[in-house]
């Protein structure tokens, strides 16, 4: 008889809900089980292809408390947030005083839970400013990792950065220029690489700047890019250190300006794609692999065919809206000179 092997399941929704009420030990909304599962879906490659993670684990402990009842998994805590507690561990605390002191909490906070961003809320800030930045005049496109072949645990750390963009050199040439490139084999494009975050200090630096190396380094230029970036001056010296060293740029995004966001340090410009690594890339991700079909394809006819092949261009206007909804930009940080972007947000 032949040994049977039996493959650990793929971690469930439920798996996910489950581990991170536990280790919070308190009631939770379903964005807040989402946003704290962070760790637990790094250990267990929990991945998914859900737009809005935050409603499927809402749909899950809706529907469980709706057919099972008294039999459920979880209880609902408090309505406005709706916070969720599982009924297995609801004896051990008081339940409706811990949830009326996190009721108190959020108020305080000025609903903080409803304007919290992520990192890729980041991205359109990104795409605006290396669109019109005369140093990019880039095409950019968002890469979900998420849609990646999945490997082993570990298999595909810190290989996709968060966008890639493209610069090509018929937006800066005659069509004699153009192609003599070709003749002589020249590089028509330049490729950038960017790791995106919301903050950069001591306490995160040398990880954040050593994933976007491992992640960014494949192109002529890679950068890691924050919106909050420590001014103090020893830190600067350390981020200029590591740039000397290791070559990857590092920008300073301002989304309530994004056309003001600044070039802190260049990176250092390969001549050369490392194609090794855009290869594992393009055969792993498909957000990538379409990126380089669309880049081709432009290439060829010496135009952008499609720009809705890359990440949307916004308007200013739309970005400070957006942003002020998301928290990204704080209305009383700015003056009366942001006053028509105020305008449409108020």
């Amino acid at each position: 008889m032949k040994n049977v092997i039996l493959k650990p399941r793929p971690p469930k929704w439920w798996d996910l809900i489950i581990a991170t009420i536990t280790s919070e030990g308190i009631p939770l909304t379903s964005r807040e089980i989402w946003e704290k599962s962070e760790q637990y879906r790094n250990e267990n490659e929990f991945n998914t292809v859900a737009k809005l993670p935050a409603d499927v684990i809402y749909d899950h402990c809706y529907q469980d408390i709706q057919k099972n009842g008294d039999e459920s998994k979880v209880i609902q805590t408090s309505s406005r947030p709706t916070r969720f507690f599982l009924r297995e561990l609801a004896d051990a605390i008081d339940v409706g005083q811990l949830s009326m002191q996190l009721e108190s909490s959020s108020n305080k906070i000025e609903k903080s839970v409803q304007k919290k961003f992520i990192e890729r809320d980041l991205h359109p800030y990104l795409v605006a400013y290396a669109s019109q930045n005369s140093h990019f005049n880039a095409h950019l496109k968002t890469i979900y990792h998420e849609y990646s072949l999945k490997k082993e645990r570990g298999g595909n750390l810190w290989l996709h950065p968060d966008l890639v963009g493209v610069h090509f050199s018929f937006q800066d040439y005659d069509n004699i220029i153009l192609s003599a490139q070709k003749a002589l084999s020249a590089n028509s494009v330049s490729l950038f690489a960017f790791e995106v975050k919301i903050k950069l200090d001591f306490s995160n630096l040398r990880h954040n700047y050593f994933q976007a190396v491992s992640n960014s380094s494949w192109a002529n230029e890679g950068y890691l890019v924050s919106k909050e970036i420590d001014d103090d001056e020893s830190f600067r010296d350390e981020l200029e250190r590591l740039n000397h060293a290791f070559g990857i740029g590092v920008i300073k995004l301002n989304p309530a300006e994004p056309f003001a966001s600044e070039i802190l340090f260049p990176a250092r410009i390969n001549p050369e794609v490392d194609w090794n690594t855009a290869n594992r890339l393009a055969t792993e991700n498909p957000d990538f692999k379409d990126f380089l079909q669309t880049m081709i394809e432009d290439c060829r006819l010496d135009k952008v065919t499609n720009e809705k092949n890359y990440d949307d261009i916004k308007d200013e206007a739309i970005l400070f809206k957006e942003g002020v909804e998301k928290g990204i930009i704080k209305l009383e940080e700015y003056t009366s000179d942001y006053s028509p972007h105020i305008c449409q947000v108020r």
